[in-house]
């Protein structure tokens, strides 16, 4: 039997390097694409609205190429129903235990061995759903932040590319200025 948790037992996908691209306006529509099919996927659970968070959600602004989706679920305990309908469909789902957030239930949805979508699925009143919203919007009315933010990721990613967390941990103090009003 593996173990799950040592890192040499992860899929490639999971340790992939982090590379930031220029903005690509398919990605409202991917995100879209996306959206439908997992409304009729998971058809009949008790799902609220899905969201397209994330850099890729923000004209203009360089991206890990990976749509980040945001979607409301009642309880954890349809996690194993949940997988029965998205497996199939190239979704994976990584544990709290190795996502190391326990506000979330993560999934990964792998296209040529590579991420292709997240899926982020938050109880109803999650603050960070909200923070993400928020975000996001302030971002979308700010072309400034989002020059801003983007000579950020790309020096960021350049620095940290074989460390997706350092390069996700890096970029907080810039998201938590934006959501108190400072830049």
């Amino acid at each position: 039997m593996t173990d799950e948790m040592k890192p040499e037992n992860w899929p490639a996908w999971a340790t992939e390097s982090v590379e930031v691209v220029e903005a690509n306006p398919a990605w409202s529509q991917q995100a879209q694409t996306e959206v439908m099919q997992l409304s009729e996927l998971l058809q009949g659970l008790a799902m609220g609205t899905f969201e397209h968070i994330g850099s890729t959600s923000i004209p203009g602004l360089p991206a890990k190429p990976i749509i980040d989706l945001m979607g409301k679920v009642e309880s954890w305990d349809d996690m194993k129903l949940i997988a029965e309908r998205l497996n199939p469909w190239g979704w994976n789902y990584v544990p709290p235990e190795l996502d190391g957030r326990e506000y979330r239930r993560f999934w990964v949805k792998v296209k040529n061995g590579r991420r292709a979508v997240h899926l982020h699925l938050m109880l109803p009143g999650e603050q960070r759903w909200e923070r993400q919203i928020r975000f996001r919007d302030v971002l979308r009315a700010s072309p400034e932040l989002v020059r801003a933010y983007a000579e950020l990721k790309i020096k960021l990613a350049h620095e940290n590319k074989h460390d997706r967390e350092a390069y996700t941990a890096a970029k907080s103090e810039f998201i938590t200025q934006v959501l108190d009003g400072r830049l």
